[in-house]
């Protein structure tokens, strides 16, 4: 049973935790992000316009598992690389080395993206969906709008120079979340820390993640570093533990090193400073509430989304949640009908509101058994 106020969080927590300052990271702009609440935990600079890099793959990805989910290609479909695609592998830029005329699965493809950072690999899936890499980015672009991604312009397919190809990190949180949250079975590509690709012409070749934070055994699964000359190194990453995972998006790190250690400060800060609570699970966390001159005294509530909240450890004292409603509530009352309000506060002030709806149609009692309740009510005071 919920009760009407669920009061004060682990209090006792607060005075044996030792608090921390918000960390000073060597970096040119960065956000934290709590994956189940979306709340940020740290930012410096979060809108600030930044080169992506390979952070770009993220969406090239998100386009082809989209396409996977609803079956319109499959991993075992194959695409023709074309010379386009086979010069970015002789180029200096990082690269899966396809070459032209070979017909590689989109699995290999897709893995060559993720683990080896290919931009060739990009390129050859981008023209096997969409016909052309403008097309593609066309649908990475729509995409990004689609997801809230209000301040990214996609200019390519992996994230290579090029002046049109803007974001913040805000926005490369956004896209993370998202990523992780609509494709978690396709996501484990992420954590894989090498591939070998059999290649035409050649011994087959090996290359790590670059993505050193997943050798660390500390929860990082994912996401993908990025540098060019102009914007330096930059990662998206992401922890998890437990049920608890937070994304952190850093860009402007002046070496390699920096970019993994800085990213691992901040990811283990917010561990450390926050928690977050499940306060209810769409559709099936029940709040109860009473009714009036119903054919049930209680009415089953639920909220329509996933309701979590993230707080500073220091403010554990202030936290509580209550459910709210003016009652009890006058039957008939309809199946997803308004009935009241989980609200969470900080203190006195109420820092969010969510509705709770009737989970079951609850009719009106016969005109004599209201009677009769009124009655009871008006002697005994007995609802």
């Amino acid at each position: 049973m919920i009760k009407y106020l669920i009061n004060t969080f682990f209090i006792l927590l607060a005075f044996l935790i030792n608090l921390k300052a918000e960390p000073k990271l060597d970096a040119r702009t960065a956000i934290l992000m709590d994956y189940n609440s979306g709340e940020i935990l740290y930012e410096f600079n979060p809108d600030k316009e930044i080169y992506p890099a390979s952070m770009t793959k993220i969406m090239t990805t998100i386009i082809v598992f989209d396409l996977l989910e609803q079956k319109k290609i499959s991993l075992d479909d194959k695409f023709i690389v074309s010379e386009k695609a086979w010069r970015m592998s002789q180029s200096e830029y990082s690269s899966m080395f396809i070459m032209v005329n070979d017909q590689v699965s989109v699995d290999d493809l897709l893995k060559g993206i993720v683990i080896a950072s290919g931009n060739d690999a990009c390129i050859a899936l981008a023209e096997g969906i969409a016909g052309t890499e403008e097309n593609f980015v066309q649908m990475m672009n729509d995409k990004a709008l689609e997801i809230g991604m209000t301040n990214t312009n996609f200019g390519n397919s992996s994230g290579i120079d090029g002046v049109t190809n803007i974001s913040t990190v805000r926005d490369i949180a956004i896209m993370s979340k998202y990523l992780i949250k609509k494709h978690p079975n396709y996501y484990e590509m992420y954590k894989e820390k090498k591939y070998t690709w059999d290649r035409t012409g050649g011994d087959p070749i090996t290359q790590y993640n670059r993505n050193t934070l997943l050798n660390k055994n500390l929860g990082v699964d994912g996401i993908k570093t990025g540098y060019l000359s102009l914007e330096k190194y930059s990662l998206a990453s992401t922890m998890k533990r437990k049920d608890r995972r937070l994304i952190a998006v850093g860009s402007g790190f002046t070496t390699k090193k920096l970019r993994a250690s800085e990213s691992l400060k901040l990811l283990s800060w917010g561990f450390r400073n926050s928690e977050t609570y499940e306060i209810s699970k769409a559709n099936e966390t029940i709040f109860e509430v009473e009714t009036w001159l119903g054919k049930k005294r209680i009415i089953p509530g639920i909220t329509k989304e996933n309701v979590f909240h993230t707080i500073n450890k220091r403010d554990l004292k202030k936290f509580k949640v209550s459910l709210e409603y003016n009652g009890p509530i006058l039957a008939p009352i309809l199946k997803d009908q308004k009935i009241a309000e989980i609200k969470i506060y900080n203190g006195n002030e109420v820092i969010k509101k969510v509705p709770v709806f009737s989970n079951e149609k609850i009719e009106k009692i016969n005109f004599i058994s209201s009677l009769f309740t009124s009655l009871n009510y008006l002697v005994w005071g007995d609802v």
